[in-house]
């Protein structure tokens, strides 16, 4: 395969991660407008329609809360536990994945108020990884922190989902990270 046919291939590939990244962030008029139009199909496959208002409540209650989600978004609750139950954020690993943030020259955007080891936050790593370093460097990052914990996690969404939309959401990305 040629230089610039690879290249081609690694920006689809890193647009699919962004694609995954900006529809586990809460969600919001546009990505309605991507269910509804089939913009989203190739990446996540089988979605319906679904109002902005039932996937901000499912989205809300699975990872947000009141009393603590049911599937906590964030690398640290599923890596750093003490062997008890889930871990606090903000952990070891959370330090880990901000390193390799650092390493490529990334900071933390100030206007997403979230924490850095949330799944959203890796996975537009993942693209960036891709698009500027590619396969190896994504591997390597894949290998040390999404895949050590998105299956616990996506096993939760499905688990404990009411909404067809992250069942599905939950299938791509694993399609596409624990491949």
């Amino acid at each position: 395969m040629s230089d610039a046919a690879n290249q081609s291939r690694r920006q689809v590939r890193a647009q699919g991660y962004a694609v995954l990244a900006r529809c586990w962030r809460q969600p919001d008029n546009d990505l309605i407008e991507a269910i509804d139009s089939g913009e989203l199909d190739a990446i996540v496959p089988g979605l319906r329609a679904v109002s902005l208002g039932d996937l901000r409540a499912e989205h809300t209650r699975l990872f947000v809360g009141p009393k603590g989600p049911p599937c906590p978004p964030y690398e640290s609750v599923y890596r750093d536990s003490d062997g008890e139950g889930p871990s606090n954020v903000l952990g070891p690993s959370t330090g880990a994945v901000v390193e390799w943030y650092r390493a490529y020259g990334l900071g933390l955007d100030p206007d997403w108020p979230d924490l850095p080891d949330h799944v959203a936050t890796e996975l537009e790593f993942a693209a960036h990884l891709l698009a500027t370093e590619g396969d190896a460097t994504l591997e390597q990052f894949l290998e040390e922190h999404p895949r050590q914990w998105f299956n616990r996690f996506l096993g939760a969404v499905r688990a404990e989902t009411r909404e067809p939309f992250y069942a599905e959401l939950a299938d791509a990305t694993e399609r596409v990270v624990l491949k």
